[in-house]
C-alpha cells in the first residue's frame, strides 16, 4: 500500500566554512551534489601553480584563489565529501547524485514519488466495504457452477472495467464462429498496445495458428495475440465487438459491455454477477478449460522459438485444482481472477476483482479456500454489500487465520 509522504524533508546542517562565500554548501536535496564533486574535480585539474618558496614576491591572485579553495575543501561537511576519482559517466554521477540525496532527507526521497492512481473501486468508496473474510479485493462472489447457490458476495452489482477477465468473451466468440484453429494468423502493426504502451514479444510479421493466438490469449493474456484473433474475425473489429456485447446479451448479462477484445480499454466493464455466470458459460467450451489452465507453452512465430507460461500462479501451487481461469489487471481495474476451482468436492467459480495488489488476489482465493474446507457448511452465506446498502452478515463459526 502507498505510504503517507513526509511533511518535508530535513535539511542537512551547513558548517560555517560551507556557507563562506568560497565555497556554497551543496543541496541537502541531493540535486546539487553531482555538480558540485564535477566542481571540485575541474578545479583541481585547472592547473593554476602556487608561488614558488625561493621568490619575494607578494602571492598571485591565482595562489590565493587555489589556497581559498583548499580551506573550503577542507571544512566542507563529510557527507557531502567524494573521493577524488577521474570524471564519472553520466549514469554513474546520477546514481551518485541519487545516494547522495537519499543519504541526507532519508525516507523522505521516496516519499517525494507521486503515489500510484487509484483504481476505480477505490475512488468509488468499495474498499471501504468490510467483509468477515477480511478480503483485499473491493468485488468478490463465490457461486457453486452446479446450483447456482451463492456463499460469499460483497459487493456483487458494483460495475467496474475487468481488464483481461475480457478474454474470455473474446475466446467464447472466436469458438461460436467455427473458424479453422489451424489456419496461421499474422501479427501486425494494428496490434500493438499505443493505448498503455504495454510490450510484447510477438512482433509485427509473427505467424501463428488461430489456436495458438487463442492459448496464448487465454493463458498468458497476450493482447496482441487476442486484438488479432478480432481483427481476424469475419466483418473485422467492428463486427467481432458487436459479436462479444451480443453474446453478453445472450446471457443475461445486463452490467456488462465490451469495446475491444483485449480487457485493455478501462470501457470493458462488468460486475461480480455478471461474470460468474459468464465464467460459467465459458466453462462450457473445453478448449477454454484447457487453454485457460495449461502452465506454459511454446510457440515458434519466427526463427527462435519463445516459451510462455500461465499468469495465474495457483495453476502450480499444489493442493489446488483449477478446472478454468483467468488473470487481469489495468490500473482502473485493479488485481483480477476468476476461476473455477474444486474445493471440497464442490465446483466453486470464484470472482474477485480490484485486490489492491498484485498477490492480493491469490491471498484472497486461499481465504476463500480455507473458509469452504474448514467452516463454511452449504446453507451458510457471507454479504457484504456495503455499497448497497445491506449490513454484513456474521459467521457462526470461527474463521481462523490463514
Amino acid at each position: 500500500m502507498a505510504q503517507s509522504p513526509s511533511s518535508r524533508p530535513a535539511e542537512a546542517s551547513r558548517t560555517p566554512a560551507a556557507q563562506s562565500s568560497a565555497q556554497p554548501a551543496p543541496r541537502s536535496d541531493g540535486k546539487g551534489a553531482a555538480p558540485q564533486g564535477e566542481r571540485r574535480a575541474s578545479g583541481a585539474q585547472s592547473g593554476a601553480k602556487p608561488a614558488s618558496t625561493a621568490s619575494a614576491a607578494p602571492k598571485s591572485a591565482a595562489a590565493k584563489k587555489d589556497k581559498n579553495a583548499k580551506r573550503a575543501k577542507q571544512n566542507k561537511p563529510r557527507a557531502f565529501e567524494e573521493s577524488p576519482k577521474p570524471a564519472q559517466s553520466g549514469a554513474t554521477t546520477a546514481m551518485a547524485a541519487a545516494a547522495v540525496g537519499a543519504a541526507a532527507v532519508g525516507t523522505a526521497a521516496v516519499a517525494a514519488q507521486p503515489p500510484a492512481r487509484p483504481s476505480v473501486g477505490e475512488s468509488i468508496g468499495l474498499k471501504r466495504v468490510a467483509d468477515p473474510l477480511s478480503l483485499h479485493s473491493s468485488v468478490a462472489l463465490v457461486m457453486d457452477a452446479r446450483s447456482g447457490d451463492v456463499l460469499v458476495r460483497k459487493n456483487p452489482s458494483a460495475v467496474l472495467p475487468i481488464a483481461s477477465i475480457t478474454k474470455l468473451m473474446t475466446a467464447m466468440v472466436v469458438l461460436d464462429a467455427g473458424l479453422p484453429l489451424s489456419e496461421r494468423l499474422q501479427i501486425t502493426r494494428d496490434d500493438i498496445d499505443r493505448l498503455r504502451g504495454t510490450s510484447s514479444r510477438l512482433h509485427p510479421g509473427a505467424w501463428l495458428t488461430r489456436s495458438e493466438m487463442l492459448q496464448l490469449s487465454l493463458m498468458a493474456s497476450e493482447n496482441r495475440a487476442a486484438n488479432a484473433l478480432g481483427r481476424h474475425y469475419p466483418g473485422g473489429m467492428p463486427a467481432f465487438v458487436a459479436a462479444m456485447n451480443a453474446k453478453a446479451r445472450s446471457l443475461g448479462l445486463r452490467d456488462t459491455r465490451f469495446v475491444e477484445p483485449t480487457g485493455l480499454s478501462s470501457a470493458n466493464v462488468s460486475s461480480g454477477g455478471d461474470l460468474a455466470q459468464l465464467v460459467r458459460a465459458a466453462s462450457s467450451y473445453p478448449l477454454i478449460r484447457q487453454y485457460s489452465v495449461a502452465r506454459s507453452m511454446t510457440v515458434q512465430p519466427a526463427r527462435e522459438p519463445l516459451g510462455f507460461y500461465n499468469t495465474n500462479r495457483l495453476i502450480s501451487t499444489a493442493g489446488w485444482s483449477i478446472g478454468l481461469q483467468k488473470t487481469g489487471f489495468i490500473s482502473e481495474a485493479g488485481n483480477c481472477l476468476v476461476m473455477i476451482a474444486n474445493i471440497e468436492g464442490r465446483p466453486l467459480i470464484v470472482v474477485l476483482l480490484d485486490a489492491a495488489g498484485k498477490l492480493a488476489r491469490f491471498g484472497d482465493a486461499q481465504r476463500i479456500r480455507s473458509w469452504v474446507e474448514k467452516a463454511a457448511p452449504p446453507a451458510q452465506r457471507i454479504h457484504a454489500d456495503g455499497g448497497q446498502g445491506d449490513v454484513a452478515v456474521p459467521l457462526r463459526v470461527s474463521l481462523g487465520a490463514e
